[in-house]
């Protein structure tokens, strides 16, 4: 025996004692053994030693890692590479290490070389999809896991971290796939099913999604994502209480967990418990200063809450932090239309075309702004996008059509206008639900019965009964108007009408009707333009109620008489902007000379016209009105009535009495187009007088009060 066998022969049995040490976790001591071989000059070296040399190194480096000290690991299976460049199981721990250090890669490498020395090691392509997803090549990760699966096929690993890069490249139906296999071969990975879960969800099957999750929770008890993830399963089955419970059980093993009081603020919202929300969302943000979604959350509860100015900032953190977020974006859009901020809110829905440009919602939205810019051909546009990608938005339909009606253009406008009868939260959508008998859709009426029946306000009913005639014309046998008791009386004296009924009533007979409509979908049977807009119903005052109320006005002192009303129904959606905050804001009017005020208003508004000061001379006889047959009695002995834009304009326009609109600075109905001071459905009773952009109402009282003056007089 040779002295370099020799030497070979005694490294080899230091390296015996040294593993057998290092097995009884020993690692001190197995490294000590290992010390005296690995600091020998392997230059002077024969191949034998050299091995066994590079074997101590190997041990070296696995007690080194063992012990904490992972830059000795590494040097010391640097060195054992260099010595032995194919030492296939020093690759595999130098890049297991590397990996754990975060240094991808470093570590890419190291797997990359494993693989070109045994293309056939099915855990060296495993592990490099492992890096490669890390650092985001997860198409290339992808690759690696295929390959590992093809040379072991039983790789539950694989199978497993196949689950997750295919979830993560949106391919859901095949991560389903993966992680059921991963789930024959290791049935007991918690992990496995609660990403199971997560990715049923993403398809929608919620209840096996909820069933992945609670076997995730039977196999690991204590495993606060898995609840987590039930907690939305749960909400998404509307099972909120236990959703609620689900967020608080992962709080309770984990307090810091961010994501959880994420949702359980989401699921509080959903409970309507919004201060508790907007508590659980601000303890996400304590926990996590830059977790953007827990802004985004919390702009939508602030907003809930009308807390607008703080909803903007929230959710301007949000696209701070994630400018990616394309709701947060048309979010903050939405919030500054409603703080009037209309130039900034097309930014913010142009922001979130260019994270997301099929995002429909923010094509609607910007539409709607720029309907409220008066940047029609571009809102248009914005309104035919939205439709584009979603043809059953409701919302956006609807929005064209009042922008299309508003230009006039009726064609395209009335037909898009029956978009009402599918929108869920329209009334309209419950009238063919309740009624027994067919819509008319424009088909011959000649004797035939038809209900017209009444869905919408009461000055609708008003401008749209000019249709009575025209629908009798078509050879309706008896048309009956279901409508609210405050049209009773006025109606039943207009030409085409030959009945009058409650809603109530009408609804039980409608079985004995061929069949039914509402007055705002004539005009589209009609085939209704500009051009062919029919005269307004001549409606008249019983003269009975006009004998009545002579009596009340005669109180007044001779001269002009002028009606007044300046709020219309609070329940209106646009009423904040239609309606003139205070009777004071009229002030301006008294100084006309030879005119006296009589104040129309009911409901809201008329406590400031009971009690009049000497300097604001008004005859108050709203209150004492008990439905429009009253009012038109009044309106009849009036010279002129200036009103907000509600039923009492439609009233006195279809009297034949000279009417003044004041319209308001946004969303202006579409029956008052654009631009007009006058109407096409009124074109010699009715006068408009528009508050322009930043005006306020005292502006456009002005202009009405020198309308006065120069049509009655001059200034007291």
């Amino acid at each position: 025996m040779t002295l370099t066998q020799t030497l070979a022969s005694s490294i080899t049995e230091l390296n015996q004692q040294a593993m057998a040490l290092y097995s009884a976790d020993e690692f001190v001591a197995a490294l000590s053994t290992v010390m005296p071989v690995i600091e020998r000059d392997e230059s002077v070296l024969d191949d034998a030693t050299i091995h066994a040399m590079a074997d101590a190194l190997n041990i070296a480096g696995a007690s080194s890692c063992r012990l904490g000290e992972p830059d000795d690991a590494e040097r010391y299976w640097r060195r054992c590479l260099r010595m032995m460049p194919r030492y296939a199981e020093v690759y595999e721990s130098l890049g297991a290490l590397l990996k754990a250090r975060g240094r991808l890669s470093a570590a890419k490498a190291i797997y990359r070389q494993l693989i070109v020395l045994q293309p056939g090691h099915a855990d060296a392509h495993n592990q490099l999809g492992t890096v490669l997803y890390a650092q985001g090549y997860h198409e290339d990760a992808e690759v690696s896991y295929r390959r590992a699966l093809a040379l072991r096929p039983d790789h539950a690993e694989a199978h497993y971290n196949h689950g997750v890069v295919l979830h993560a490249l949106q391919r859901p139906h095949e991560a389903e796939a993966a992680y059921r296999e991963t789930l024959v071969r290791l049935p007991a990975h918690a992990e496995a099913h609660n990403n199971l879960g997560n990715v049923l969800m993403d398809l929608g099957r919620v209840a096996q999604a909820d069933a992945a999750y609670r076997e995730a929770l039977t196999i690991r008890p204590q495993y606060p994502e898995a609840l987590n993830n039930l907690a939305g399963a749960l909400k998404a089955a509307r099972r909120l209480m236990e959703a609620e419970l689900a967020c608080r059980l992962a709080l309770t093993m984990r307090p810091d967990y961010a994501e959880a009081h994420v949702n359980l603020g989401a699921t509080l919202t959903d409970l309507q418990r919004l201060p508790e929300a907007e508590a659980a969302y601000r303890k996400a943000i304590a926990l996590r200063a830059d977790y953007a979604e827990a802004y985004y959350n919390l702009g939508i509860t602030l907003f809930k809450l009308e807390r607008l100015t703080e909803a903007a900032a929230a959710y301007r953190e949000a696209v701070r932090l994630r400018p990616g977020i394309a709701p947060a974006h048309n979010n903050l859009g939405c919030v500054l239309r409603l703080l009037d901020r209309l130039p900034e809110a097309v930014e913010c829905f142009e922001q979130a075309l260019c994270v997301h440009p099929d995002l429909a919602e923010a094509h609607y939205n910007l539409g709607a702004t720029l309907a409220q810019l008066k940047r029609l051909p571009e809102a248009e546009s914005a309104y035919r996008r939205a439709l584009d990608l979603r043809g059953d938005y409701g919302d956006a339909r609807f929005g064209l059509a009042t922008l299309l009606l508003g230009m006039g253009r009726f064609e395209e406008g009335w037909r898009l206008y029956e978009c009402r009868y599918q929108q869920a939260g329209f009334v309209h959508r419950h009238t063919a639900q309740r009624l027994s008998c067919p819509q008319w859709q424009g088909d011959a009426l000649s004797g035939r019965s038809l209900l017209v029946w009444q869905e919408d306000g009461l000055g609708d009913m008003l401008q749209f009964s000019r249709y009575f005639a025209l629908l009798k014309a078509q050879g309706a046998a008896h048309i009956a108007f279901a409508c609210a008791p405050a049209l009773h009386r006025l109606m039943a004296r207009v030409d085409g009408v030959d009945a009058v009924l409650d809603h109530d009533t009408a609804a039980a007979r409608a079985s004995a009707y061929d069949c039914w409509t509402s007055l705002l979908s004539a005009p589209l049977h009609l085939r209704t333009t500009v051009d062919t807009i029919p005269r307004p119903v001549r409606l008249a005052a019983e003269p009975s109620l006009v004998e009545r109320w002579r009596t009340v006005l005669d109180a007044l002192p001779p001269g002009r008489r002028i009606g007044l009303v300046w709020k219309g129904n609070a329940k209106h959606h646009n009423d904040a902007n239609r309606s003139i905050p205070s009777l004071a804001t009229l002030a301006p009017l008294w100084s006309v000379a030879g005119v006296s005020f009589v104040s129309l208003q009911k409901g809201q508004g008329e406590d400031e016209a009971r009690n009049p000061s000497a300097a604001q001379p008004l005859l108050h006889v709203g209150s004492m009105v008990t439905d429009l047959a009253d009012s038109a009695a009044i309106i009849g002995q009036l010279d002129l009535v200036i009103c907000v834009d509600t039923s009492i304009a439609h009233l006195a326009a279809s009297l034949g009495k000279p009417c003044w609109v004041m319209l308001p600075e946004k969303d202006v109905d579409w029956r008052w187009m654009h631009e007009r001071s006058d109407s096409p459905w009124y074109p010699h009773t009715l006068r408009l007088f528009r508050r322009e952009r930043g005006e306020e109402w005292a502006v456009a009282v002005e202009r009405v009060t020198q309308a006065c003056v120069a049509r009655f007089g001059v200034l007291s």
